[in-house]
């Protein structure tokens, strides 16, 4: 199945998690947060949240500063 992470779409085997596409992407899994199709993925729930074919997945890092 294709999904888009952060603007690329990548192709994932089917059925895919968002810890799947975090592995697929080479992003970490410290340090960022996670949202698809607009809304956030608590981080429990990444091996277990299923994504649909053209999910749109953004991996946000956490930046420090004001």
């Amino acid at each position: 199945m294709q999904v888009w992470i952060n603007g690329d779409v990548r192709e994932l085997a089917d059925p895919a998690s968002v810890a799947d596409a975090l592995d697929a992407a080479e992003l970490p899994r410290t340090g960022v947060a996670v949202a698809v199709d607009g809304e956030v993925v608590p981080r429990a729930t990444w091996a277990s949240f299923a994504l649909a074919e053209g999910s749109r997945v953004e991996v946000l890092t956490a930046v420090q500063g004001g």
